[in-house]
């Protein structure tokens, strides 16, 4: 702890160069206190977290100096109102180097991942912070304190606790040394991850390497070679939404071998970016982390403080659905057999086949193929149809804004207004892939909501990375991308609509497991035919998706959900294991998740959505490390909870939507997740809905 106090000091006490031109010293004159991305350099950052991390520090020091007796006010709302300008930076650094980073940004990441740890642990194992806090824990009931204020309290205790703040002396030390040197190995794994997508490219310029690649895929892929310096060429990239269109179309099967193999390979190349020393040990601290703690395993430790509560609860959830998830995609890899039988093929279904071979039997099952059905999915169509969702649950618009500043051009910026016409939030929409930009989908904060220093509203930022359209054309969406943009503004509104007085509790600050809740309920929406009818539109001809090619894709929705759970459900059972170890010494994560899989009785046809080397989710951090199966957790609310709605006949049935919003959106983390489910539905969920949807009793949930 001495090493890491120091450490902190020394930053804190480091001669800041407080220049004219740094936008982190001065006030933000722009509209709605928007980030001055035009003005904000990479040699801003470190300056500025200096003298934030020396301006938190110094907030610490005057609640810990305080010679008066530990009360709510001296002691939470002031830790409360400490940190602003620190986590401005860190929020403003972090969506550049997740969404528009470059090797100087890079090297700041690396350089300040330990120093931030430190810093953090400066305050997390502050002793003397800990007993005003402890003091106050301990005579909470006596303090009449409203229930967000008591919320607030016991999070503040749990978070210390499970941080380390009960530790002492060389325990105390060795805690910190962990945080420091887990923080070092997460930001090396995600750079590793993302290099191996940058530096990756297909390049296909004859017919035979485009063979079966309809005109959407080729647009794409003409549009991704020109931003890559190959114009006049078409590049497939490691993007979801490159791969798996090429995936599914390429009739070229040994370049499908290829690209797979490049996709599942990312950090796993034996390279100067290969990420499995980096797994050993990641895991191995954590072990040592949970230790500490009186934990034997990290699953203990990581669930103890989430619904699920412990490392079983989540085993049988997950093998509930494991087995007939397994049953149904034996059944469906019978069905490709078949289909590449019929093409003369006499073949052995390998994985890079999977999604060439469904989408045939796709077609032949429902009449209905990805080419038929993209051209109704526009992005520009899907964000209307978003915003629409939201206006009519929830009363909010959005209205964009041209004058504010942005760090990539395809970005688009929204002010948000409640049905008063009253200024809500700030919305980012960052929707494109680019190679500075990491793979996935994901939400963020630039500023989160609160009311203890006046009334701040939120700045919310959406990522996704679809496939750009080709200059002068819309960008297209498959169905599945469609509902990926609603699960992230699902996030965005958890964030956008929360309506908490404490920063502790604002929007997305609930339990791991229940912070997919709001996410996922939200893509239900996208399958309703009232909004499909209204935005799914043709790109050429403006005319509404045929009643009958709706009802096609909605009879299908249940098509290819054995993979798709498989897929899926693997990959949240290996994170369990990786974290059920009590030693990961000896750990070789490559054998490890081979093993695990055999366990399993994982089907060889079947990859894992994630495997271990590039399981950002898991590795990258700790928000879902022994949390993965969070997804699945999720499902069985959302499933459960959009029924409410077809109950009541009416999606946008407006008491079920006050329902949602007062008991979840707008309550952030100020509510048991539990308690607020049953305010919301009127009773606990049942895990029936999730099965039927899933096609396992008989449309399954967008995972990331």
């Amino acid at each position: 702890m001495a090493q890491a106090a120091d450490a902190a000091l020394q930053v804190a006490q480091a001669e800041t160069k407080v220049t004219s031109d740094n936008p982190f010293f001065h006030p933000w004159n722009t509209r709605f206190g928007v980030p001055p991305y035009d003005a904000i350099k990479p040699e801003h950052f470190k300056p500025a977290y200096e003298k934030a991390m020396a301006d938190h520090l110094a907030e610490i020091k005057a609640i810990t100096d305080n010679k008066d007796a530990p009360t709510f006010a001296n002691t939470i709302d002031a830790l409360e109102k400490s940190g602003n300008m620190l986590g401005t930076v860190a929020r403003v650094f972090g969506s550049l180097t997740a969404s528009n980073t470059n090797d100087q940004l890079q090297k700041i990441q690396r350089e300040m991942a330990p120093v931030m740890a430190a810093h953090g642990n400066a305050i997390n194992l502050n002793a003397a912070l800990f007993a005003r806090i402890d003091t106050l824990y301990a005579k909470r009931d006596s303090l009449k304190l409203s229930k967000e204020q008591a919320r607030v309290l016991e999070r503040y205790y749990i978070d210390f606790v499970r941080a380390g703040a009960k530790l002492e002396g060389k325990d105390r030390d060795r805690m910190a040394a962990i945080l420091q040197r887990l923080a070092v190995l997460s930001t090396q794994f995600s750079q590793n991850v993302l290099a191996d997508e940058k530096e990756y490219k297909l390049v296909l310029t004859s017919e035979e390497e485009l063979v079966g690649l309809p005109e959407f895929v080729r647009a794409a892929a003409a549009q991704a070679a020109k931003e890559r310096g190959d114009e006049g060429k078409y590049v497939i990239t490691l993007s979801r939404s490159s791969i798996e269109p090429f995936l599914t179309f390429s009739a070229n099967r040994a370049l499908r071998e290829k690209a797979w193999k490049a996709w599942t390979a990312r950090g796993d190349n034996g390279d100067a970016q290969d990420n499995n020393a980096a797994i050993k040990e990641i895991v191995q601290l954590r072990i040592e982390r949970a230790n500490l703690l009186g934990y034997k395993t990290f699953a203990e430790y990581k669930l103890a403080d989430t619904m699920a509560k412990n490392p079983q609860a989540v085993s049988d959830l997950l093998l509930q659905v494991w087995e007939p998830a397994k049953v149904r995609a034996a059944e469906e890899k019978d069905d490709l057999a078949k289909m590449a039988a019929s093409e003369g093929q006499n073949i052995q279904i390998e994985p890079w086949d999977w999604y060439y071979y469904a989408e045939k039997v796709r077609k032949a099952k429902y009449d209905l193929n990805e080419e038929e059905i993209k051209p109704y999915f526009q992005l520009d169509k899907m964000m209307e149809a978003v915003f629409f969702t939201a206006n009519q649950l929830f009363g909010v618009t959005f209205h964009e804004l041209k004058d504010v500043p942005r760090y990539h051009p395809d970005v688009k910026v929204y002010e948000v207004k409640d049905k008063k016409g009253q200024h809500v939030a700030v919305f980012y929409s960052d929707n494109f892939a680019r190679p500075s930009k990491r793979s996935g989908a994901w939400m963020s904060s630039l500023r989160e909501q609160e009311k203890l220093s006046g009334k701040v509203t939120p700045i919310v930022m959406n990522n996704n990375n679809f496939a750009k359209g080709a200059e002068g054309q819309p960008t297209l969406l498959s169905f599945d991308d469609a509902t990926t943009l609603f699960h992230e503004f699902g996030h965005g509104l958890h964030g956008m609509l929360s309506d908490v007085t404490y920063p502790q509790l604002s929007g997305t600050s609930v339990l791991r497991d229940f912070v997919e809740f709001p996410s996922q309920i939200l893509e239900h929406w996208i399958e309703q035919p009232e909004i499909l009818q209204r935005f799914a539109v043709h790109y050429k001809t403006g005319e509404p998706i045929p009643k009958a090619l709706l009802d096609k894709i909605l009879a299908a929705q249940t098509f290819n959900q054995g993979f798709a759970t498989v897929s899926y459900t693997s990959s949240a059972l290996v994170d369990l294991a990786y974290h059920s170890l009590t030693d990961a010494k000896d750990l070789d994560p490559d054998k490890f998740e081979r093993d695990e899989l055999a366990k399993l009785g994982m089907p060889k046809e079947i990859v894992m959505r994630h495997r271990s080397p590039h399981f950002t989710h898991v590795f990258s951090g700790d928000g879902y490390s022994a949390g993965y199966y969070s997804y699945m957790w999720a499902e069985v609310l959302d499933a459960d909870g959009f029924d409410a709605f077809k109950e009541a006949g009416n999606i946008f049935d407006p008491k079920l939507a006050q329902k949602l919003y007062q008991e979840v959106y707008s309550a952030g983390g100020s509510k048991d997740p539990m308690e607020a489910y049953v305010a919301f539905r009127g009773r606990a969920p049942k895990v029936d809905a999730l099965l039927r949807n899933r096609g396992l009793l008989g449309t399954g949930s967008r995972v990331n």
